[in-house]
């Protein structure tokens, strides 16, 4: 299934981190949090926007919309609600 944003908004698919290995606990994945840097996957047409398709991005905690596409999980929300692009 093909997703294309309106307006100001961006898809999103989270990077994962590299975990670093602290002594012996074992945190289950319930327990962790979420990355905040993904890679912008589409972006709406609304206006001109300062991120482009491939952009590496950090964004807020609790930014965006969760949606599952072809059972993979990404995010939807507004340039408004990105932080900055990695560069």
């Amino acid at each position: 299934m093909a997703f294309r944003p309106l307006n100001d908004n961006v898809l999103i698919r989270r990077l994962e981190v590299e975990e670093e290995q602290q002594g012996s606990i074992i945190i289950p994945d319930t327990a962790k949090e979420k990355p905040q840097e993904g890679q912008v996957l589409a972006v709406g047409p609304g206006r001109q926007l300062g991120v482009a398709v491939d952009n590496k991005v950090l964004f807020g905690k609790y930014a965006g919309t969760e949606i599952t596409i072809d059972g993979e999980e990404l995010l939807v929300m507004r340039e408004s609600d990105l932080l900055g692009v990695v560069e």
